[in-house]
């Protein structure tokens, strides 16, 4: 639950204060309008009449809600977040589908300095520390637990001693 948390304080207080000025807006709306207006919506049931006028608009505030996440997750990864929440606003959800798809890693610090760096640096430009391993016969990026480097299959340095200490 507390990952929830901290991923709904992404999205900006403007957001959730536009999307409850549009509730109480859309209620108002609905209760004043069609429910008072049609005769057909007066025969409802007390509840089906509620559910209309309260649930329907709760749809509108998760929409918006989601917009704002799209911003605000985008601004944090460094990426052009006003773009991303114009597009986030594009019918059936096409915008936020490609934002999901689309959008960079989260920015980490650098191991040494602790200079926020977004994912795809290799080395640090502060500081000049590598962020990831690499290989030292082609100098492509090595994840963490490889023994060998995927591209040309040199064996990469540190591992040998890892193995040494399990035994």
């Amino acid at each position: 639950m507390s990952q929830f948390m901290d991923e709904m304080r992404v999205i900006p207080r403007g957001a959730w204060v536009t999307a409850g000025f549009v509730y109480v807006l859309q209620v108002l709306v609905i209760v004043l309008g069609p429910l008072r207006m049609e005769r057909e919506m007066q025969q409802w049931e007390l509840w089906q009449q509620g559910l209309f006028a309260f649930g329907l608009p709760l749809l509108v505030i998760l929409y918006v809600a989601l917009v704002g996440y799209v911003y605000g997750d985008a601004k944090r990864r460094g990426m052009r977040h006003v773009m991303w929440a114009w597009l986030a606003l594009i019918p059936y959800f096409i915008g936020v589908a490609a934002y999901f798809i689309m959008r960079d890693p989260l920015p980490q610090p650098c191991p040494s300095c602790q200079t926020i760096l977004p994912a795809r640096f290799t080395f640090c430009p502060h500081c000049g520390t590598p962020t990831t391993r690499i290989c030292p016969h082609c100098g492509k990026p090595a994840e963490r637990g490889w023994a060998n480097c995927a591209y040309c299959g040199t064996k990469l340095p540190g591992q040998e001693q890892k193995l040494e200490n399990r035994k």
